[in-house]
């Protein structure tokens, strides 16, 4: 194994329930592959740049055309694309931030998307395809069957179709609820279950480690 790729999005970098359970995931893994190394990538502490016209006319002009502008989009492109294809394995870390996945982490998205490198039209050339990954997105509320949000779950349908369906990846989520029920005086009830489902979501974080 080369390494184990982290993308953190993340906006908190303390009391963060997503980082946390990540974190047991990571100690959980690296008993398990003690010679591997992890591969981090904060993206709230080191934010990418949206993408531009630079980084997408970049990408359809050859490299000795690129305006400067251009040249450094495509680099940076580069550089993200390769470190995600030098991974075997990937830890993803995406809260919900208002129904949908963090504005970094989309970011992130866009840069790393090109065809005929990340991207291609028959599934099999895709060269992520089957490798494992584990997705952490904790939320506020309960998005379950039968709860007031219920349908308006934007992040796991979104990572589903991203990461498992045009990357390939071997998908698995732990997904931690409720975790603000003990800071909002309105979710005081439902605070034994965001115990129980923070508890849940540690215990996953660990299996899917030693099972990757």
């Amino acid at each position: 194994m080369t390494y184990l790729l982290h993308i953190d999005s993340s906006a908190v970098p303390d009391r963060s329930v997503s980082r946390d359970v990540a974190a047991t995931f990571l100690t959980a893994w690296q008993k398990e592959h003690p010679d591997a190394s992890v591969v981090h990538r904060d993206l709230a502490a080191a934010p990418l740049p949206h993408l531009t016209a630079d980084g997408v006319i970049g990408r359809i002009t050859g490299p000795d055309d690129r305006t400067d502008g251009q040249a450094a989009a495509i680099a940076l492109q580069n550089t993200l694309i390769e470190e995600f294809l030098g991974a075997d394995a990937y830890l993803f870390t995406v809260p919900m931030y208002n129904r949908s996945v963090p504005s970094v982490f989309k970011a992130w998205i866009d840069q790393v998307f090109v065809n005929g490198r990340v991207l291609f039209a028959v599934p099999d050339q895709v060269p992520t395809r089957g490798r494992r990954a584990v997705a952490v997105t904790s939320r506020g509320g309960g998005y379950g069957p039968g709860t007031p949000h219920e349908g308006h779950d934007h992040v796991v349908p979104y990572l589903t179709t991203v990461l498992g369906g045009s990357l390939g990846l071997d998908l698995e989520f732990v997904v931690p609820e409720l975790t603000m029920a003990h800071r909002s005086p309105a979710m005081a009830a439902l605070r034994p279950k965001a115990d129980a489902s923070l508890a849940q979501a540690h215990e996953e974080a660990e299996r899917l480690a030693r099972q990757l």
